[in-house]
């Protein structure tokens, strides 16, 4: 993480107010988060110690990453949750209430990348979409 964090720093990018294991980077209108690898694993429902388990993602294989989608509400997260279940994705953890009090879900599509659809009550969102890091929760 410090490694990481460090390398994003000296680029010029100002990491934002975050819990720990996450380092938050407001970068224009996204936001990108690095997490500890283990953690990461852990929240989206992978077990990256057993090479046998056949989530996607599972063992060696995962790369550690996650897209994300930061949505307006919980009911957004359902929706979009819902659409790409019909789609053909693979359910890693259904939608629920998170630690941090947020609420979200993760899958993985047909071509096997993990994806967390999530609300973060702590963020927002400017005029034309852009997500808006807050006050470092979630």
């Amino acid at each position: 993480m410090d490694r990481a964090r460090d390398f994003y720093t000296a680029l010029g990018w100002q990491p934002g107010p975050s819990p720990e294991h996450i380092v938050f980077f407001q970068t224009g209108g996204m936001v990108v988060a690095l997490w500890d690898r283990q953690a990461l694993a852990v929240d989206s429902g992978i077990d990256i110690e057993d090479d046998t388990e056949d989530t996607p993602g599972s063992g060696d294989g995962w790369g550690g990453k996650v897209l994300g989608l930061n949505v307006a509400s919980a009911a957004d997260v359902d929706e979009q949750f819902a659409s790409a279940v019909s789609a053909g994705a693979e359910v890693l953890r259904v939608p629920c209430s998170r630690f941090w009090g947020g609420y979200s879900g993760v899958f993985t599509d047909p071509d096997g990348h993990v994806w967390e659809i999530a609300y973060n009550p702590y963020w927002s969102f400017s005029e034309d979409g852009a997500t808006l890091l807050g006050d470092g929760r979630g």
